[in-house]
């Protein structure tokens, strides 16, 4: 009560002080006996009190200015609240949207690290792949190589039995021995191509025997009649009717020369000469040396004047030379190969298109003789068979600077049912057996007419194996390899 009686006298005094001696306090005591305190303060703007009337008038402007600024009032507060709620809401976006960009840019840096591991395994899934590639052709290598391992073992085999086989009859024959001093090529060729041992495969026997005899002495200069010379009225074309018998020159001393082919350039080009020889031995799977020799009496000594090694491998006996360089089939293709025997240079390689090759065609003796080239009077020939000949022989005369084709011709006579095949004046000759005794050239096909004709001219397979036989027109005579032996042949023509 003292704090409220205080509090009203303290305003009393607020009062009197602004308003001055205007304000009068009044104490009385009310009708239940408490002591009342009132004052009274006069009006500044009115002159006199309003009527009840007015009061009341202004009573209800008072209420409904006041009901006015209590719906304001109310309707700021509900604004307010909104705006607060607006706040609340704003604060939690943006709370929300910095957590956004928070895990978004987890997110990117985990896509990223993905993308960048990815890429290490694409790196890797393709450097597999690559190894698995070159693992596939490291594979079928080593299947064609394994395939051609197993060809050259079963052809090795069938060697083997059929040398054996003319050990026993070289055995069984009587024969004179005599002994001889080995050649320089020999102790080369043992050395360098041949991985046989002779003396454990009870090859002794087949070592050569044949004693040094001059060249001049196997050429006698007034022939008989049962050897027909070179006469210069023999030196035109013909058609072939007479072959004498086999004169040997000498005989290969090492496996390696089991088969082969040696050569002389009709057309020979400085410095080389008619006398020049070349030799290649043929068994095994990468042949590339060809012994020269410069003339017939080193080639019967086997003293090579130089040893080629050819920058590819040689398929088979189906080389020549001529005009100074050697033809040779490539191994294993149809490539026809230019090998410049002074340069030692491989000048021209040309396919010959549709030839079989690698024993799709060969003669009947077999070894991959699928290509045979020759030369003849007039110029270098192919003697091959395609798929489209069904393996009949087919002919094509070749360009020598460009092994390319001028012209070529299909025969009758199929490819593997003859032994050996030949050139004489741009007419091919057959042979019926590599191995009889008394074999013969059985047809001629002229391509000049394109004819082909029957023949029964004596051939002799002295020792049973012919796997190479050439015609040289200079010397008009044959050149045959026959079961190691490299022989020649006479020859006489008909008259034109």
């Amino acid at each position: 009560m003292a704090v409220l009686l205080l509090s009203c006298l303290l305003s009393v005094w607020v009062v009197w002080g602004v308003l001055g001696s205007t304000v009068h306090l009044h104490k009385m005591n009310d009708q239940d006996g408490r002591c009342i305190y009132s004052f009274t303060v006069p009006s500044a703007n009115e002159a006199s009190c309003p009527s009840p009337d007015e009061t009341v008038t202004a009573l209800q402007a008072l209420q409904r200015e006041s009901h006015a600024q209590r719906v304001e009032l109310e309707s700021a507060r509900a604004r307010l609240g909104l705006l607060e709620n607006l706040v609340d809401q704003l604060h939690g976006s943006q709370a929300v949207r910095g957590s956004s960009l928070s895990v978004m840019g987890l997110l990117r840096r985990e896509v990223d690290s993905l993308k960048r591991e990815q890429a290490q395994r694409d790196s890797q899934v393709s450097k597999l792949e690559a190894t698995i590639r070159d693992l596939l052709q490291a594979k079928s290598g080593l299947e064609e190589a394994k395939r051609q391992l197993e060809e050259e073992k079963h052809e090795l085999e069938r060697r083997l039995e059929s040398s054996v086989q003319e050990a026993a009859w070289l055995r069984a024959s009587p024969c004179t021995q005599t002994g001889e001093v080995p050649s320089r090529d020999s102790l080369q060729g043992s050395r360098e191509v041949s991985k046989w041992d002779m003396e454990d495969l009870d090859y002794q026997e087949m070592k050569s025997e044949l004693t040094e005899v001059p060249a001049s002495h196997l050429f006698p200069e007034n022939p008989s009649p049962s050897i027909p010379g070179t006469e210069a009225a023999d030196t035109g074309c013909g058609t072939l009717v007479w072959v004498g018998e086999p004169v040997t020159f000498r005989k290969a001393e090492t496996i390696a020369g089991k088969y082969g082919v040696w050569m002389k350039d009709p057309e020979p080009v400085a410095p080389y000469t008619h006398e020049t020889a070349w030799r290649v031995d043929t068994v095994g799977t990468d042949i590339r040396q060809v012994f020269e020799y410069e003339n017939t009496d080193q080639f019967v000594k086997g003293y090579p004047s130089k040893v080629h090694v050819l920058p590819r491998s040689m398929e088979s006996t189906g080389a020549v030379v001529y005009q100074g360089s050697l033809y040779f089939q490539r191994r294993k293709s149809r490539i026809l190969t230019k090998y410049n025997l002074k340069t030692e240079v491989v000048e021209v390689q040309k396919e010959l298109p549709n030839a079989g090759y690698h024993g799709q065609f060969p003669y009947s003796w077999g070894g991959y003789t699928d290509i045979d080239l020759a030369v003849d009077e007039l110029g270098l020939w192919a003697i091959y068979s395609t798929a489209e000949a069904r393996g009949a022989i087919v002919l094509s005369k070749l360009e020598p600077e460009t092994l390319e084709i001028k012209q070529t011709w299909e025969t009758n006579i199929r490819k593997q049912s003859v032994a050996n095949a030949f050139m004489i004046c741009g007419s091919l000759y057959t042979i019926s057996s590599y191995s009889l005794p008394e074999a013969s050239v059985n047809f001629v096909y002229h391509t000049s007419t394109g004819t082909s004709s029957p023949l029964n001219i004596r051939f002799e397979n002295r020792y049973r194996y012919s796997c190479m036989v050439d015609y040289n027109p200079a010397e008009r005579k044959l050149l045959a390899w026959d079961n190691f032996h490299m022989v020649a042949y006479d020859v006489k023509l008909s008259k034109m």
